[in-house]
């Protein structure tokens, strides 16, 4: 192991880090400066200190390290590159008022790195804004990969970036490998940063402020969910708004490979874009689903409907649909005829159930969403059909192909995953029943949905109206860990556990 060159590629993590705290705390100082109390820049100052000062520290540890990263150095940066991120990402709740304890930071920052969504914080207006702008901040770095920004920004990787690119999960598939790895990254970084100006911009001419849109893009982008207030979307009470991000984090879930590859190529690979126009569909027809449920069911419940007109049962469920299955997890519902607005889990059990599936399906492989990712249930299914037909034609040979590319491999591979994603699932569950005594089923597995899937919220008293505040600091740990497993798809992270399959590499 070249302990050196892992050395120089933290300490570049780290200083590219403070950077972005940097911009933060010169908020935060110039609300200071313009007689906001509440400011935060105390806070983000000493975060950006301690995380600049120890990349200095390792970067001149590994100064004059010219050798390229191989495999097993690229395992271990990936592996710990996520939990080194968060670390230094939690300084700043430390330091602020109100300030949050180590486990909760920790878990707040990761939640953050991971565009998971899920907060320990009970009342963020009690936080600076530029506190929540460092949430939203480290949603944005980590849509894309702090890695694979990492690969685009810098050069002295040379060839060993394409092992940075491969592990991160979010961008592993074939056709990267069919290109110059730190050119594609650099592509993606455009279409990233493009997709956010336009989201910025659309939210400001809709009534948004500039650090409203700059706050609620950055995590909409990034499939996050962070937002600066606790009634989320909602907040704003606005169609025209919801539906824009409705837009915004449907795209930013279908493969920014994708994108790539039609600006490349041109509007040819859009034929071919099996993945994304099944996540299409399937976004509708829960949408309209969940709507027919809502206003039918609703009609029928003693305590009157759910909404007073169909079309705002179709608007809140295509919001939240968009919102569950991208795994960005924002909340709205203000539309309901109840006195006070309704989170998900309050609507029918129906709903509920496909809201509960949307999450742990996810979006698009190759985007910014969690989840098991549609490509996956795709080949699923195609391996099933094969199955059945091979009962009775067991001579017949099938090649399952998946955007009209073979899909070799990651077919191969679906059954190991959805069986190791399901065994974490159940552990995770067993684990927080047992960390947390007090708190029923439904907290306990939807908490380690909402982590292990990166989506935010759950259901009951984690659900889309309430925060994770009140759990264990060992639970805080637990949660931590399954959302980075989830943020790299099992595989980058079980394999530091396993160093024989990467030692020689």
């Amino acid at each position: 192991m070249n302990y050196r060159l892992l050395s120089k590629i933290f300490g570049s993590l780290l200083l590219l880090l403070s950077f972005t705290m940097l911009c933060c705390a010169g908020f935060a100082w110039y609300e200071k400066w313009h007689g906001v109390v509440n400011h935060g820049a105390h806070a983000l100052s000493m975060g950006t200190g301690i995380t600049a000062l120890s990349g200095v520290v390792l970067l001149l540890l590994g100064a004059r390290c010219k050798v390229e990263i191989l495999r097993k150095e690229a395992v271990v940066v990936v592996g710990f590159g996520w939990i080194l991120s968060a670390v230094f990402g939690a300084v700043p709740y430390l330091f602020s008022s109100p300030s949050l304890s180590p486990a909760a930071a920790v878990f707040e920052s990761m939640s953050g790195f991971t565009t998971t969504g899920s907060t320990t914080i009970a009342s963020l207006s009690e936080w600076p804004r530029s506190l929540l702008l460092w949430r939203a901040t480290t949603q944005w770095l980590g849509g894309l990969g702090i890695l694979v920004l990492f690969v685009a920004l810098l050069t002295y990787l040379g060839v060993g970036s394409k092992s940075l690119f491969r592990f991160e999960s979010s961008l592993r598939l074939g056709e990267a490998s069919q290109t110059q790895i730190r050119r594609t990254a650099r592509i993606l970084l455009i279409v990233y940063a493009g997709l956010t100006t336009v989201a910025i911009v659309g939210l400001n001419v809709l009534g948004m402020s500039i650090y409203d849109a700059v706050a609620h893009a950055f995590t909409a982008v990034s499939t996050g969910g962070f937002s600066p207030y606790d009634s989320s979307v909602g907040h704003f009470q606005s169609t025209p708004i919801e539906m824009f991000l409705v837009v915004i984090m449907l795209l930013a879930s279908m493969n920014f490979l994708f994108y790539a590859a039609v600006i490349k190529k041109g509007t040819s690979r859009i034929r071919s874009e099996e993945e994304g126009r099944w996540f299409l569909i399937i976004v509708l027809v829960s949408a309209l689903t969940i709507a027919a449920n809502l206003w039918f069911g609703g009609m029928q419940r003693e305590a009157g409907p759910y909404y007073g007109a169909p079309q705002d049962a179709f608007y809140d469920a295509l919001f939240m649909v968009s919102s569950i299955i991208t795994t960005t997890g924002f909340g709205s519902a203000w539309r309901t005829a109840e006195t006070a607005p309704l989170g998900y889990d309050q609507w029918p059990t129906f709903s509920v159930a496909i809201l509960l599936v949307l999450m742990m399906m996810g979006g698009c492989a190759g985007s910014t969403a969690g989840g098991i990712k549609v490509g996956r249930i795709v080949l699923f299914f195609k391996m099933m059909r094969q199955e059945v037909v091979q009962s009775f034609r067991p001579k017949q040979v099938f090649n399952i192909f998946l955007n009209k590319h073979p899909a070799g491999d990651a077919a191969r591979s679906v059954p190991f995953y959805v069986a190791i994603v399901g065994a974490t699932l159940v552990a995770g569950t067993v684990l927080l029943s047992l960390f947390e005594p007090g708190k029923n089923f439904d907290t306990c597995f939807t908490a380690a949905i909402a982590t292990l899937f990166n989506i935010g919220p759950g259901i009951s008293e984690v659900g889309p109206t309430q925060t994770f505040a009140g759990f264990s600091g060992a639970s805080y740990v637990l949660m931590s860990l399954l959302m980075v497993l989830g943020r790299l798809e099992m595989f980058a992270v079980l394999v530091l556990f396993m160093p024989s399959l990467w030692r020689r590499y």
